[in-house]
């Protein structure tokens, strides 16, 4: 028995790797979320639950996992960087995923706002003031208001079925 975010009860015919499977099957972009902690430790996550939420005002969010271990930094960083990769940028998407002392290493970034490194070679990066964090079971929510962005031609890396992939055009289009 399991209950819900209201707190009824109910019972599933399904468990998490059944569930995750499914959700595996949407498409989802790659990013590497960066921010600053402020002590000035540069921090960076593999995250494809990225989504815009407003355009007036301009928010995002992303989920990090309640058992990330860098979510206690992440929610002390008063900023943080959406940066979407690039399809040659692969390796970056599993060297930020992967635990290491200095995730950066190797990595061309410039400083953004509130000192959250830009990754260059990312398709769009998306500079942003933490706004609020939301309790959203073993995830929490991350909303972000858009201060600065920019963009650069390429195609994207995606996510699909537990595999990286590149977009292409659709014949008909």
């Amino acid at each position: 028995m399991t209950t819900t975010l209201d707190g009824a009860a109910m019972t599933r015919d399904f468990g998490s790797r059944e569930l995750r499977s499914a959700l595996g099957r949407y498409t989802t972009g790659v990013t590497v979320i960066t921010a600053q902690t402020p002590d000035g430790r540069r921090i960076g996550v593999t995250a494809n639950s990225f989504t815009s939420v407003s355009l007036e005002p301009p928010l995002v969010a992303w989920c990090p996992a309640k058992r990330a271990p860098s979510l206690p930094d992440l929610e002390r960083a008063t900023h943080f960087a959406v940066n979407v990769l690039a399809a040659g940028q692969h390796d970056l998407s599993k060297q930020f995923a992967t635990p290491a002392a200095d995730k950066f290493a190797g990595v061309p970034t410039t400083e953004g706002l509130g000192g959250a490194p830009l990754i260059g070679g990312a398709l769009a990066r998306f500079e942003c003031r933490t706004v609020r964090w939301v309790d959203a079971g073993d995830h929490v929510i991350c909303i972000g208001e858009v201060e600065r962005f920019d963009t650069a031609d390429g195609e994207p890396l995606v996510f699909h079925a537990g595999m990286y992939h590149v977009a292409a055009p659709h014949p008909e289009f």
